[in-house]
């Protein structure tokens, strides 16, 4: 975010005070002020908002600097609301999908407070909606390969620094990345330390709908056996593109769990990247009816179903995958897809629309759109 190369000042006594008016700041003489300076401005036309810029901006290169104490000293007394702004702008840059301006804000806290358990679990957050917004945008074979392309492993890299010395709710969202992966035996371990964690700090009333989703997926992966070795690999198979060996090893998983819905939702998954429509539709039918209810299990079905013509089923898995994700940018796209083979064109383009509203670099509705 830094605009300008940064120098380093000393100001007089005059501007000292025009600057920093009534506050009550630790200024030092002997230490010179770091400053974003654009070109043609002197000394005297410096503004507080550049000081104050200079200081985030040293803090974030060199947050061990000799110096870095008293910079602190000197954001807070100039701006003591600082971190709070800063918190609330890069939670508002990723909620805008502005992921690069709101990691570097994150850069700017680490200065400014250190690296404390709560930003580095905001931190993992943003990472992993950078991850899954750079997947959605990608090809199917793209997508696959995108699970271990260098945001996800950053993503995997900042939960691993975040849980090193966790707050509860680091181990909680860290089960649901790793379940995402399909690291259920890591997903396990989080969510049972999530558990041990509020009991243990009396935390138990503070947000019940966590609780119940903690153990739910803990039954889920104990009851299922999803910490299963090759359950966890047909998994990574299938993402990284090589559908037969996973279709393989979700078969022999399915040998031993044959009521574990995730399993024929992974082996469904692996039939229908190959164009196997028949059968991963009674994958999907078969994961449905043992539970895997989610909108990726919906959407997945009616994918096959759109395939394979059956229009009116296709139809029925979106709209239950879209109460469940009611802001999915593939499952929006999809319904655009399904209204254009139902020879809507214009409901097709409202979707897209609604797409592109979502995320503006959707590839599939910004085809569909300019006809490309």
């Amino acid at each position: 975010m830094k605009t300008f190369p940064l120098e380093y000042i000393t100001i007089n006594e005059k501007l000292l005070k025009t600057l920093f008016g009534k506050a009550d700041c630790p200024y030092n003489p002997a230490v010179p002020l770091p400053v974003e300076l654009p070109p043609g401005i002197q000394i005297e036309q410096i503004k507080t908002e550049m000081i104050l810029s200079g200081l985030l901006q040293d803090l974030a290169e060199n947050p061990e600097g000799t110096n870095s104490s008293y910079y602190r000293k000197m954001v807070n007394a100039l701006k003591p609301s600082i971190a709070d702004e800063l918190q609330e702008a890069a939670i508002l840059k990723a909620k805008n999908r502005d992921f690069e301006s709101a990691l570097e804000i994150f850069d700017l806290l680490f200065g400014l407070m250190g690296q404390t358990p709560q930003l580095l679990l905001n931190r993992a957050l943003v990472l992993e909606e950078h991850a899954a917004a750079e997947a959605a945008n990608l090809s199917e074979s793209a997508n696959r390969a995108e699970m271990a392309n260098s945001v996800w492993e950053e993503t995997e890299l900042a939960y691993e620094k975040a849980l090193v010395n966790p707050v509860p709710d680091t181990l909680f969202y860290a089960a649901l990345f790793y379940e995402k992966l399909g690291d259920y035996s890591k997903a396990a371990v989080c969510m049972e330390s999530y558990l041990d964690a509020i009991t243990e700090d009396e935390l138990l009333d503070s947000d019940n709908s966590k609780q119940i989703k903690a153990h739910e997926l803990l039954a889920e992966i104990r009851n299922n056996g999803l910490d299963d070795p090759a359950f966890m690999e047909a998994v990574s198979l299938v993402r990284k593109g090589d559908e037969e060996k996973g279709i393989s090893k979700a078969r022999d998983f399915l040998e031993r769990h044959p009521g574990a819905g995730r399993g024929w939702f992974v082996l469904g998954w692996g039939l229908r990247c190959l164009s196997r429509w028949a059968h991963a539709i009674e994958c999907f039918e078969k994961a449905l009816s043992l539970g895997c209810v989610n909108a990726d299990t919906h959407n997945e079905l009616a994918i096959c179903c759109l395939e394979t013509g059956d229009l009116a089923t296709a139809e029925k898995e979106l709209e239950k995958a879209l109460y469940l994700d009611p802001e999915n940018v593939k499952i929006i796209s999809n319904m655009g897809i399904l209204a254009m083979k139902q020879g809507s064109q214009e409901k097709a383009a409202a979707f897209f629309r609604a797409a592109l509203t979502l995320e503006p670099d959707d590839p599939i509705a910004a085809a569909f759109l300019t006809g490309n």
